[in-house]
């Protein structure tokens, strides 16, 4: 129990270079034994405290073979990055100094960071300088934000205080999303209480982008949810038009740019988010496309006063800070994660983000290739780092995801496209290189022809 933090540290240090080293030689999801190895954890909690050394040899003995290798290069589900080396490094020494990051009196360093990671997301992405940036969990919890000052910011125009007055009696919102809303979107909507019947959802096309053309009247009581890069497709609604025309008419526009915000800091890609600068509010994620460690989200306001307005807060015992952190998002006590973002960013530059970005985008549409050549069937336009693919039939894309799954060399999941059983391959992290897609596409052809056989 009295261990010291230096061999402790160690120790810990050791395990976690152990496991990253041996990352590329395992399964990329535990098999039946791994996960068997969990029933060491169900012991009754002590009387009698353990020795910290101990608990670290539980941890890593029975918990590391049981983890998902998302941190390597063949892990396909979910858009989930893996945690650039700097990244894993500033995480630990920023839990080491334990902040609040919740204003400048309880962390100076934290406050400093953060506002300069904040202003350094602004510049790459490109959007408007002076915007609102606080950090946050992930885009669910971005989303919540944003659309928190949106509700705050369009009841406020018309003389109603959510604040004082909640919704009973508020004037009604609507929300207009694209019929391949992110689920995560009508989450944080229901937590507003926006309510399913005052969601309208607008047909897409054949990629999954928003049909313009099918986008009802607007007025100055509507959100609007458009998507930068599809979950499935990596498809861009045509938000440019969008913005246009909520100007117009007073409404409010948010982006779900959860990973594909980050195509702006991508040149050659940057075209596909044309007009993204024009919307009210953004969310992303850190812990997707720019690898930084889990728990990293962003939410980001053009207009400071309507998130100030939707979290702000104040009490005897606190320091009033202007655009202190915690009003900005809903927590008062959090981690200091935006330090991630910082030494992401500093670590790897423009030329570094760009770099990671396309090299991901150019490998999702070299393995779609190769998938299509194996005879599978690719539905998407790989547009961005997204590829949808199935095997035919139900039954067969079934099987097939099941089967891969099993082998252990790669992952992913299934999903449903335009009403069809599929599954959906997301590149996104640092480590994937040509030889993951060639051992991943290796896999597939060996199931296909294991598959051949037994019919």
């Amino acid at each position: 129990m009295a261990t010291s933090y230096d061999d402790l540290l160690e120790n810990s240090k050791c395990r976690a270079l152990s496991y990253l080293d041996a990352l590329d030689r395992r399964r990329v999801f535990p098999d039946d034994t791994m996960l068997d190895g969990l029933a060491a954890f169900n012991e009754n909690l002590p009387h009698e405290g353990r020795e910290g050394q101990e608990t670290l040899d539980l941890l890593d003995r029975h918990g590391s073979p049981a983890t998902v290798a998302n941190m390597g290069g063949r892990y396909f589900g979910f858009v989930v990055g893996g945690s650039l080396p700097v990244t894993v490094a500033a995480n630990w020494l920023a839990a080491a100094w334990d902040q609040v990051a919740s204003s400048q009196v309880t962390s100076p360093v934290a406050d400093h960071i953060e506002r300069v990671a904040g202003e350094w997301v602004l510049d790459i992405l490109d959007l408007p300088r002076g915007s609102a940036v606080g950090f946050v969990t992930g885009a669910t919890m971005a989303t919540f934000s944003a659309l928190a000052a949106a509700r705050h910011h369009l009841l406020d125009r018309q003389g109603w205080n959510v604040g004082e007055y909640g919704l009973y009696g508020a004037p009604q919102i609507t929300v207009v999303v694209s019929a391949e809303v992110h689920v995560t979107v009508l989450k944080a909507l229901n937590m507003l209480g926006m309510g399913q019947k005052n969601i309208i959802k607008i047909p897409v096309d054949a990629n999954g982008a928003i049909d313009v053309a099918q986008v009802p009247p607007l007025g100055p009581n509507t959100i609007v949810c458009v998507q930068a890069g599809n979950v499935n497709s990596g498809a861009f609604d045509p938000i440019e038009s969008i913005c246009a025309a909520a100007r117009a008419a007073g409404a409010w526009v948010h982006v779900d740019g959860a990973f594909g915000l980050w195509a702006r800091a991508a040149p050659a890609l940057a075209d596909m988010a044309k007009g993204v600068e024009k919307a009210d509010s953004w969310a992303t994620d850190g812990h997707k496309w720019l690898n930084t460690p889990y728990d990293c989200g962003v939410v980001i306001c053009r207009h400071k006063r309507a998130l100030a307005g939707a979290f702000s807060t104040s009490a005897a015992y606190l320091k009033e800070e202007d655009g202190a952190a915690k009003d900005r998002v809903p927590e008062f006590s959090r981690r200091a994660r935006g330090i991630e973002v910082w030494a992401a960013l500093r670590t790897l530059g423009r030329d570094g983000v760009d770099h990671l970005i396309s090299e991901n985008c150019r490998l999702a549409r070299l393995f779609a290739q190769e998938l299509s050549a194996l005879g599978l069937t690719i539905h998407n336009k790989v547009v961005l780092n997204q590829i949808v693919v199935s095997c035919g039939s139900a039954r067969r894309t079934a099987q097939m995801i099941e089967a891969m799954q099993a082998e252990g060399t790669c992952w992913f999941g299934q999903t449903e496209w335009q009403g069809q059983k599929a599954f959906r391959i997301s590149i996104s992290s640092w480590k994937t290189t040509e030889q993951d897609i060639a051992k991943s596409v290796a896999a597939f052809k060996k199931i296909l022809t294991l598959q051949g056989n037994s019919e």
